[in-house]
């Protein structure tokens, strides 16, 4: 069986996450998925960030829905990583989306708060819905912004983050409709993956960027795993390759 690479917020482990620097270079090495993350700023833009404030991934600061558009793009979000990236800047959702054109796979995680919990569930999917994308991508979030995203679009595949508690973790998300769980490396053992793939679902893990975590999750059975490092990954995957050609 295959295992997916998941280019988790691009590949950020060489590359400032989540911009484009980060997504061009998991579309260069050709991974078979990337995840991305998405905020709503003061003026309702979806904005493509993972923490709630700019401040460790920026030279800015300021909590990302206390904050316009305006000032978050003006923002410099490649500096802080490596100099040679300065200049590179938060995207727009859309923005994003046009860079990872093709046939990659989207893991959108929509990062939902109480006040805006609706708003953003309700425009990642529309505009997932408007781009033709329900294809390849999915929509993952916890159970209640799972449940907004399914009012919006049924058809809509979805990814449950509400891991704990692990023990009743596949039957709540069997019981949302989610199809695709992404466990914590932690918690993902061969046990779990056979009771998910008995239920109909996929398997993709978060994290592991050392080459023993990403072959112990390889051994559980996994159908892929998120990684800062997706070029090790593969690496890993094709020595496995060539290792099995050569014994058959």
């Amino acid at each position: 069986m295959s295992v997916a690479v998941y280019a988790h917020r691009g590949a950020s482990g060489t590359h400032p996450e989540n911009t484009e620097a980060a997504f061009a270079e998991a579309l260069r090495l050709g991974v078979e998925a990337v995840e991305l993350d998405v905020h709503l700023s003061l003026d309702q833009e979806m904005v493509v960030i993972h923490d709630d404030t700019v401040d460790r991934t920026s030279d800015g600061s300021g909590q990302v829905r206390h904050l316009k558009w305006e000032q978050i793009g003006a923002l410099d979000a490649g500096s802080w990583f490596d100099a040679r990236f300065a200049g590179q800047r938060f995207l727009k959702l859309d923005e994003a989306l046009d860079i990872l054109e093709g046939d990659v796979r989207l893991n959108v995680h929509a990062k939902a708060h109480e006040l805006d919990r609706a708003e953003l569930a309700t425009r990642v999917v529309r505009r997932l819905v408007d781009r033709k994308l329900l294809g390849r991508a999915f929509f993952a979030s916890d159970q209640q912004t799972l449940a907004l995203a399914r009012r919006v679009n049924q058809h809509l595949a979805i990814c449950n983050l509400s891991i704990e508690p692990v023990g009743n973790y596949i039957l709540r998300s069997r019981a949302v409709g989610s199809e695709i769980l992404q466990p914590g490396n932690r918690v993902t053992t061969p046990e779990l993956v056979t009771a998910a793939h008995a239920q109909g679902m996929e398997v993709n893990p978060f994290y592991a960027d050392e080459e023993d975590e990403m072959q112990r999750l390889i051994d559980c059975g996994v159908d892929g795993i998120l990684t800062n490092y997706p070029e090790k990954l593969q690496m890993l995957l094709q020595g496995q390759k060539a290792s099995g050609d050569k014994e058959s």
